[in-house]
């Protein structure tokens, strides 16, 4: 296979369909998606013989466990594909919304239309669900997509995509509107992020080489983040009953998520209140307390049995562990944790466990992240938690899509104008 051309006309493919996809109708996308979701329950037993030869191939290859868990499809996992599908189809569609109109004094009326991005190029690894659900959103939101999944799911990705085809045909739209790529040749990537004559945006989707990789070589507009350091900080003002729940989940609910707790602060004044039984719940579930020497001696005095701690240097402040490693600061108060947490955040999503309003409404305003919460745990960062229906990715860039990045995120907004007939002095 010739990469460049085949790219080349993949590109071409999507630019020639994302105007029809554009200009879709919400009642031709919502059958598109709904298709394509009785599509998946019908093809449940090709879907999962599909998953069982990528699963039978990773295992030859000796990949790891965690990317094995995060490979398999389930009769559960492709009942949930079609229902996330069919949520997406009951969300409002975004397309077409016009906000903020206001009369100008020349008489005309100013505001705001929101359009499709275009041509989203989405590279990510190992995770089957992530082409039915990102095809989904992409389909509602009136783009055209380019999916580029891991080698390691290639037969899934192409057995899921065909009913994405299926599914577009059957509604009228271009097959084209979304394309799976059909090579595991790693020039294909290259290829996806250095056409911005056919893509308008690229979304990575997995580990932090992948994202390096795809920000230093992309000649396309990128949304992505490339760590997941968040902090929970415990408040001079923090409710007893409110703590422990609150780290216990952020921390330990799953550890390989970007929305997982990766650091602790707390204030000094509170800290021998708090720290013993945080200490004790994270010996039971046999993570690893990296601490301050402040903290590191309040834990030591606590003699909690089979506790595994660690004095923290300067870098476990900065490190996203993806593991049972918690990092854990003592702050002189709330200045403190916002300088901390600005200076060695990577700006995923920050919480801080408080009942003073006033300090909790600084956090919020001072805290420079994409999410910021008070009285809750990290894991709500997600699409689907905010009410999404679905996300693509989080981003932690700054400009246009910030967060979860649903259907809004996939957005764009163009001035519109009202007149009737006037003309400027």
């Amino acid at each position: 296979m010739d990469i460049q051309q085949y790219m080349q006309t993949v590109g071409q493919n999507a630019r020639s369909a994302s105007r029809a996809m554009a200009s879709a109708s919400t009642a031709a996308k919502n059958t598109a998606l709904n298709t394509i979701a009785r599509l998946v329950r019908e093809r449940s037993t090709d879907l999962l013989a599909a998953n069982a030869r990528d699963l039978e191939q990773a295992r030859a290859d000796g990949l790891e466990a965690a990317m094995i868990d995060r490979l398999t499809l389930s009769a559960k996992g492709v009942e949930s594909m079609a229902q996330g599908l069919e949520q997406i189809a009951a969300l409002p569609d975004p397309i077409g919304e016009i906000t903020n109109v206001k009369r100008r004094p020349s008489g005309i009326q100013v505001g705001h239309m929101r359009v499709p991005l275009g041509v989203i190029g989405i590279i990510y690894e190992a995770r089957p669900n992530v082409t039915a659900d990102a095809a989904g959103l992409c389909i509602k939101s009136g783009n055209a997509t380019i999916l580029r999944g891991g080698k390691e799911a290639l037969h899934c990705n192409q057995a899921i995509a065909a009913c994405v085809r299926d599914g577009l045909a059957a509604a009228g739209l271009p097959a084209t509107g979304v394309q799976v790529i059909e090579t595991t040749d790693r020039a294909a990537v290259g290829a996806l992020i250095t056409m911005p004559e056919y893509v308008d945006v690229i979304v990575p989707r997995g580990g932090k080489g992948l994202i390096e990789r795809i920000s230093r070589e992309a000649r396309v507009p990128v949304i992505k983040h490339l760590d997941g350091n968040c902090h929970v900080y415990i408040d001079d003002d923090a409710d007893a009953a409110k703590v422990l729940p609150i780290v216990e989940n952020a921390k330990t609910q799953r550890y390989g998520t970007c929305n997982t707790a990766e650091s602790l602060l707390v204030a000094r004044s509170v800290a021998r209140r708090f720290l013993p039984d945080i200490g004790r719940m994270l010996a039971r579930k046999e993570n690893e307390m990296h601490a301050c020497a402040e903290s590191l001696a309040i834990l030591k005095a606590a003699d909690i049995p089979g506790a595994k701690l660690v004095e923290a240097t300067e870098q476990d402040w900065y490190e996203e562990y993806l593991a049972p490693i918690l990092a854990i600061k003592i702050v002189a108060g709330l200045d403190e944790a916002i300088a901390h947490i600005n200076k060695y955040s990577s700006q995923h999503t920050e919480a801080i466990i408080s009942e003073n309003y006033t300090k909790s409404m600084r956090f919020l305003r001072e805290v420079d992240s994409a999410s910021v919460m008070i009285n809750a745990s990290t894991r709500f960062a997600d699409g689907f938690e905010y009410g999404l229906g679905a996300e693509i990715g989080i981003s932690t860039d700054k400009i246009h899509a910030r967060g979860p990045v649903g259907l809004e995120g996939l957005t764009s907004q163009k001035w519109i104008v009202f007149g009737n007939g006037e003309v400027r002095a």
